[in-house]
């Protein structure tokens, strides 16, 4: 029989956690590995513990949610990661999606949505609040008018599409290297392809690139 799915919730608010425990402890699939206030040790916890999904708060002490996040994403931690916030900019959701957040649910939600949301994400799919369900379509019609720009956006290979994210994401070819099992040379010459293929020429034109449009990657 397959085991529950097991939480850990990290929101520095107490009242707060104690209603969001509430709602998961009513459900038989689902268990609380850990909580806590602090982003620090949200994440020492995830490292640890390995919890298929993290529920974190945005605002904390220590390390904020997304800086967790971005941590998850930079060490290839498998965690799938929620983002439940009472921030509904567009800005803060962005970061949000490229720091590999796959649920985004408003604090003010109904129970049955952050239900839904940990059921979601939990299988490997994504959730937003259906209040800021443009937001999503803004970042998909961002993303189409890239491609039409940089039609040379479309014969990126995998590798070469992942290496321009993790170049987004501020790492040197060391760290991509390390990261994807690749020799540095290896990534300096995939990272010579990409800018062939988008007509970018240069170091500086390439990560240019890549932070400005690091939501439509």
């Amino acid at each position: 029989m397959k085991g529950p799915i097991t939480i850990l919730i990290a929101d520095d608010h107490p009242l707060f956690r104690g209603g969001l425990r509430q709602i998961i402890d009513a459900q038989r699939d689902l268990r609380i590995v850990h909580e806590t206030g602090d982003g620090a040790e949200a994440l020492r916890v995830i490292r640890e513990a390995k919890p298929v999904v993290a529920i974190l708060d945005l605002d904390m002490p220590g390390m904020n949610g997304l800086e967790v996040a971005s941590a998850i994403q930079r060490e290839s931690l498998p965690v799938r990661v929620i983002m439940l916030t009472m921030y509904r900019e567009e800005d803060m959701f962005n970061e949000a999606m490229d720091s590999g957040v796959l649920g985004y649910v408003l604090k003010d939600s109904a129970a049955v949505e952050i239900l839904n949301c940990i059921s979601a994400v939990a299988a490997g799919g994504h959730y937003l609040s259906p209040a800021i369900s443009g937001f999503l379509v803004n970042r998909h019609d961002r993303a189409a008018s890239l491609r039409k720009a940089k039609p040379g956006l479309s014969d990126l290979t995998p590798a070469e599409r992942r290496i321009l994210r993790l170049i987004a994401q501020n790492r040197t070819s060391k760290e991509i290297a390390a990261e994807l099992d690749l020799s540095p040379r290896t990534v300096e010459n995939h990272r010579f392809n990409i800018c062939t293929k988008l007509d970018l020429h240069g170091v500086h034109s390439l990560v240019k690139f890549a932070f400005d449009h690091k939501s439509e990657l």
